[in-house]
């Protein structure tokens, strides 16, 4: 998501693709689910490929669900996936989370999973949400926290890999470390009403880590992420083969395990 000068640090090269259309409303959006309820209408702040969007149309129906991207090409994800499970209810507009082109009182739900880590303002954005959300609505909102992932065994390279991401991250106006911060950027935004919770996704079966070790593999070697740190002097060529080499022998480990914590929120407007 590009929006207030900030530049997007994945991309959507197929490795990064890979990752995001794994998420479900079932494993990235719990926390949401329990407030919703069929013929609501939904905003999907930065929907990516709409593997999450989809589930939430199914969940809302015959509600209406509004799906938003910064660019028509990354909105274009959305669509197919849409189109592909013959999905109706879905609508398409392209946004900027910090100005969203919506009446006030719009949607029933706001909801943005991933996307205040790679934004300008995350309090902007907030305070747009909000503004765009009924009163009694709900905004939901869930962010990772990069330095409270944790992982064993610990080869160096993963530890190069979180200091690079990082790094790279904060030069394209992001925080990457977002989930510990959403209840003080929702403060901050005007909210009263918030429930603040957080959860994990863990790969520990050999499966998930040859899955989520592979695709980190390629994605430090071909995503935006590898451009952007070359570019930027933050890391050489042979700084990645290594950091891809050390998410391989980890997948290979069998006493390999990772968890990746998030922050979220349920904010009533």
């Amino acid at each position: 998501m590009t929006t207030k000068d900030a530049v997007y640090t994945h991309g959507h090269h197929e490795s990064v693709l890979r990752s995001h259309r794994w998420r479900t409303a079932e494993n990235s959006a719990a926390h949401l689910l329990p407030h919703l309820q069929p013929g609501m209408s939904l905003l999907d702040v930065g929907c990516g490929p709409g593997t999450i969007t989809a589930d939430l149309a199914v969940r809302v129906a015959p509600g209406t669900v509004t799906a938003s991207e910064v660019t028509e090409e990354a909105l274009g994800l959305a669509r197919a996936e849409v189109a592909r499970r013959g999905l109706s209810g879905v609508e398409f507009a392209v946004a900027d989370v910090h100005a969203l082109d919506f009446p006030d009182d719009s949607f029933d739900v706001v909801h943005a999973h991933q996307v205040l880590q790679h934004v300008g303002d995350p309090v902007q954005a907030l305070r747009e949400m909000r503004r765009v959300c009924r009163p009694g609505g709900v905004v939901a909102v869930r962010d990772s926290d990069y330095a409270a992932f944790t992982w064993f065994p610990e080869p160096p390279e993963l530890d190069e890999w979180l200091a690079l991401y990082e790094k790279v991250a904060r030069a394209n106006g992001g925080e990457p470390d977002a989930g510990r911060r959403l209840l003080s950027w929702a403060r901050a935004a005007g909210f009263t009403d918030i429930s603040a919770t957080s959860s994990t996704w863990c790969f520990a079966t050999p499966e998930d880590r040859q899955w989520w070790g592979g695709m980190w593999a390629e994605r430090i070697l071909k995503s935006d992420m590898a451009r952007q740190a070359l570019d930027s002097g933050a890391a050489a060529e042979d700084d990645l083969r290594r950091i891809s080499e050390g998410w391989r022998a980890w997948a290979a480990e069998p006493d390999g395990w990772l968890s990746l914590l998030h922050g979220e929120l349920i904010c009533r407007a």
